[in-house]
This record gives structure tokens, C-alpha cells and sequence, in this order.
């Protein structure tokens, strides 16, 4: 086990080719997904809209994986937990815009997310505290947050995941799985809808593709995902508003 852990933690300590891989295809999946707020008939496209964030879960466990345990109060862990604040509040105007769900941009789950995962990696008095009190944020909004209480919770599990593979590759999938079923989509699933279960299989093995997609070594150079990428959510989600305006 030690030496499996030990090369994981080599294989995401430098940058990859895999993680950046990731970050493209959880950025792909989301425009593809958020079609259908410019496209309403384009309904289908939820189902692999599905990848996203598992996706982008896995992406911050591993930027978590980076840090060495016990060294919280570093200044990345502080520019990191900045940008994603920053960028969660900038996204909230353009969201507002084009969106009726009525929750939280996608960012506020995943920033309320990287501090719990923190709390798991760092494990001190103050990441334990602030990772308690994160949770207990997560679980009064519930229903205004973007995938919900068990959303914060995906990117803590896929880090337990990439410590310890095996059967905790299951913890973050069936997360997943529980933070799309809030709506409708269970009861047709029940019903054998095709649709219904089609998005739902999605869900559940996205963080699973990820864990996999982190594990591999590719010999082809990837595009690097860098600070830019924070500006790529509100700035797609304007471009959509504005092609809706247009059409």
C-alpha cells in the first residue's frame, strides 16, 4: 500500500499531462452541458454534462494531493482558496443571467469543497476546524448550492480515493450519484427511463474515468490548464448569454 501511495503522490506532485487532461475535458463537458441554456432541444447533452463536475472534483483532489500534510497555511493554499472565492463571486453575476436554477454557482460547492478536502490532507487543529465549519455551511445550504451538501463532500472522497486505491473508488462515485438525484431524475430512473439512467451512470462513473485518467502516463504533451482557466467559467457563461441574446 505505501508503495502504490508513494507513486501516486510522485505521479501528481510534478504536472501531468493526465490532470491537465482532466481540467480540459471537465471545462469541455460543462460548455457542452450548458448548450442547453442557449438550445433548450438540446436536452440530451445533459447526460454527458454529467462529467463536469466529478471532473473538476477530481482536479482539486489532486491540486490537495500536491500539498504536503500538515502545511495549510501556505501562500498557494491562500491564492488557491482566493481565486476560487473571487472567481465564485465574479461568476455569480453572468450565472443569474442565464441560469433558472436558483442556486449557487458551481464554484461556491467546489471552494466549500477544497476546504473540507484540506481538512482530510492537513489534518491540524485549524484545517479540522475550518474543514467542521465548512461542513456544517454546506449542510444549512443544501438547497441553494450546485450538487448540494454531498457535492462539497466529492472532492474529500476522491482524495481518500487517490490515497488508498481500490474499493474507495466507490466512495466519490456514489456521491456523485447522490448529488444528482435531488430532482425528478430518480423517480423516471426508477421507471427505466433511458434518459434518466443514461445520466445517472454518467454521474456515478465520472469520478471513477478521473481516478483512472490521473493514474495514466501519456507520452503526449496536453495544453497546461493555468490561472486562466478561473476566468474560462464566468467567461463561457457570458459568451452563452450573449449568443442567447443574439439568436
Amino acid at each position: 500500500m505505501t508503495t502504490i501511495y508513494t507513486s501516486q503522490h510522485s505521479l501528481i506532485k510534478s504536472r501531468s499531462s493526465s490532470l491537465d487532461l482532466i481540467k480540459w475535458l471537465a471545462m469541455l463537458t460543462m460548455v457542452i452541458d450548458h448548450l442547453r441554456l442557449v438550445w433548450p432541444e438540446m436536452n440530451d447533452l445533459f447526460i454527458p454534462g454529467r462529467l463536469s463536475f466529478p471532473l473538476f472534483c477530481v482536479a482539486i483532489a489532486a491540486n490537495v494531493a500536491r500539498s504536503t500534510p500538515g502545511e495549510l497555511l501556505t501562500a498557494a493554499n491562500g491564492r488557491y482558496l482566493a481565486l476560487m472565492l473571487l472567481f465564485a463571486a465574479i461568476s455569480e453575476v453572468p450565472y443569474r443571467y442565464i441560469s433558472t436554477s436558483g442556486s449557487f454557482n458551481v464554484l461556491v460547492t467546489l471552494a466549500l469543497g477544497l476546504v473540507i478536502a484540506w481538512g482530510w490532507q492537513h489534518r491540524t487543529l485549524l484545517s479540522t476546524a475550518m474543514a467542521l465549519i465548512t461542513i456544517a455551511i454546506a449542510y444549512v445550504l443544501d438547497d441553494s448550492m450546485m450538487y448540494g451538501f454531498y457535492g462539497a463532500l466529492v472532492p474529500t472522497a476522491v482524495l481518500l480515493a487517490i490515497k488508498r486505491p481500490g474499493a474507495l473508488w466507490l466512495l466519490p462515485a456514489v456521491l456523485c450519484l447522490l448529488s444528482n438525484t435531488r430532482s425528478s431524475i430518480v423517480t423516471r430512473a426508477l421507471d427505466l427511463e433511458v434518459y434518466s439512467l443514461l445520466a445517472l451512470s454518467a454521474a456515478f462513473t465520472a469520478p471513477l474515468i478521473g481516478l483512472w485518467l490521473l493514474r495514466q502516463t501519456f507520452i503526449f504533451q496536453v495544453w497546461p490548464v493555468r490561472q486562466w482557466g478561473y476566468w474560462f467559467y464566468p467567461g463561457h457563461l457570458a459568451a452563452l448569454q450573449a449568443l442567447r441574446l443574439l439568436i
